[in-house]
């Protein structure tokens, strides 16, 4: 067995009584105080997320720009220096690779990428493939995950607590921009993006920086109300959020256009992989549709892969679900045949050998004022 990998805060997540698993062959939270009570936290205050398992690729040269466009499905000649856009690497048949959001750096040549924890290597590996098969492109496309720590500050009270501590104003960041700043003496990239459906940063810095930087935001924010965040409440606030999860909502089987994310696929925008397998898709027709879901009867929380039914016939599988605390109801997303697809319709589904009634509801389940 090979031990996990750890960020430079896992002893501090011991210090602070976190519960520890192995999540995707990292050390990581899942909880502290438990997932109820950090999930309200960030609903009504504001929650510190270690992000240091995910991954981050430079891309840089005279044709970063051509290999991005060719190698992500939205647009990336839109970015200005300063903006991030959330995209996605797909394989040549429409399926996923992964989910990323694209950075063009505020200043200086080249884009930063960010990926998820459990496609480090497939991705990395996708993107150097098909860098080095474009030989009429000159890209330089770098693994930097080494060197970078990421951390999270999410919720309501996240501007206060990052006013502080900020050598520069953010508060007039728009949604999905990045800036350069120095946050309690450490200089991090600080991007206004997140997983949580609430306000707040994900801060880039330099990986040796990554505790005292974590250590100056949590006892900034100590007065307003700041937790530290465990992985088990960061899926449930993505989920209320209606965030995909790469192996949930989105995977090699499941293209953006089923998944619901047709916004962020640019057909018009040229050529790039996986192009020609979603334009076909369009024009017949997708079969399937990404729906949520509440349960209206007692009887279970939906779990992904559970059978969803409509009058005893399989219809699709839930992709994610949970006892939502900011709802008070179980819910659950799923993805079922486009035909009993709607709003108010009926669903079934299976949880412990029994069929529990379901209602399909509007998404996403929760968005901020």
């Amino acid at each position: 067995m090979t031990e996990p990998k750890r960020t430079p805060l896992a002893e501090r997540h011991e210090e602070l009584g976190a519960r520890m698993i192995d999540f995707s062959g990292w050390y990581m939270p899942v909880q502290y105080t438990g997932i109820v009570d950090e999930h309200n936290a960030v609903r009504n205050a504001a929650g510190l997320f270690d992000l240091g398992h995910m991954g981050q690729v430079d891309v840089d040269g005279p044709d970063a720009l051509a290999y991005l466009q060719y190698m992500t499905t939205n647009d990336v000649s839109k970015l200005a220096p300063g903006d991030a856009q959330y995209s996605m690497l797909l394989y040549p048949n429409g399926g996923v690779v992964d989910d990323i959001i694209v950075y063009r750096r505020p200043t200086g040549p080249g884009y930063f990428v960010v990926i998820n924890a459990a496609n480090i290597d497939k991705d990395v590996s996708w993107l150097l493939e098909h860098a080095e098969a474009r030989d009429d492109l000159d890209v330089s496309v770098k693994h930097v995950s080494d060197d970078y720590g990421m951390i999270a500050i999410q919720g309501p009270h996240a501007e206060a607590i990052v006013e502080e501590l900020s050598s520069v104003d953010l508060a007039d960041m728009s949604a999905f921009s990045c800036r350069d700043t120095t946050v309690a003496g450490v200089a991090s990239l600080a991007a206004r993006t997140g997983y949580t459906g609430e306000d707040g940063w994900e801060f880039y810095c330099p990986i040796d920086d990554t505790l005292a930087l974590w250590n100056a935001l949590l006892e900034a924010g100590e007065p307003h109300g700041l937790q530290p965040i465990g992985l088990g409440a960061r899926d449930t606030l993505r989920l209320e959020a209606r965030m995909p999860l790469y192996g949930n909502e989105i995977s090699d089987t499941i293209n953006p256009l089923e998944a619901g994310l047709r916004w962020v696929v640019k057909l018009k925008k040229g050529d790039f992989i996986g192009r020609d397998a979603l334009a076909a898709a369009r024009e017949v027709g997708i079969s399937r549709r990404t729906v949520g879901f509440k349960l209206v009867e007692r009887g279970g929380v939906p779990r992904s892969h559970y059978d969803v039914l409509v009058d005893g016939k399989s219809v699709g599988f839930v992709t994610s679900g949970t006892a939502s605390p900011t709802l008070g109801e179980n819910i659950g997303i799923a993805v079922i045949d486009k035909e009993y697809a709607g709003v108010g319709r009926p669903l079934e589904i299976a949880i412990r050998n029994r069929n529990v009634k379901a209602e399909q509801i509007k998404l996403p389940f929760y968005s901020r004022n």
